[in-house]
């Protein structure tokens, strides 16, 4: 049997949400006990709340219960944290902008967003991504030298969601 979609109305029954700290709380006509802070950390990487058998995600809630329409094709953090779900840190984003607004991946080792060392040429290689197509920016003597060639492509091509570091 399929589940009944979930509408603004309903949302605005079960929870509050406070746009200013981003946390929903429970109302008293819930299951729940009222004023009890919604939802749960998934993986440390969101937070997501259970409704009617269903899981959502707490930043789509959060625009869908403003905005009274789901985000699509994804809402994106601005300061990169997923916990963060204040309305003035909620976006609609492409996946590509989303992607551009990541942090530097741990796994790194120039220390630079978009750089990497080319054993075969002995010189630093500045890539960028935009559309699941890759662009390579050439390959410079420095980190630093390549680094800055990525940061200005990305403000380019991502403008407000370019993220350098």
């Amino acid at each position: 049997m399929k589940k009944a979609e979930l509408t603004q109305e309903r949302l605005h029954k079960l929870l509050r949400y406070n746009r200013k700290t981003g946390e929903f709380r429970w109302r008293r006509n819930s299951n729940q006990r009222a004023g009890q802070i919604a939802g749960c950390r998934v993986r440390s990487e969101c937070c997501v709340i259970r409704i009617d058998g269903r899981h959502y995600q707490a930043h789509q809630l959060a625009w869908f219960y403003v905005k009274g329409e789901w985000g699509r094709p994804i809402i994106d953090h601005r300061d990169g944290d997923p916990l963060n779900n204040r309305l003035s840190n909620l976006r609609i984003s492409t996946h590509s902008d989303s992607a551009a607004n990541r942090r530097r991946m741990r796994s790194n080792r120039s220390g630079f967003k978009g750089v990497v060392f080319c054993p075969r040429t002995g010189k630093w290689r500045a890539m960028i991504t935009k559309d699941r197509r890759r662009f390579c920016l050439g390959r410079y003597a420095t980190a630093e030298e390549a680094h800055e060639v990525y940061a200005t492509k990305a403000r380019e091509l991502f403008g407000e969601f370019a993220r350098t570091k």
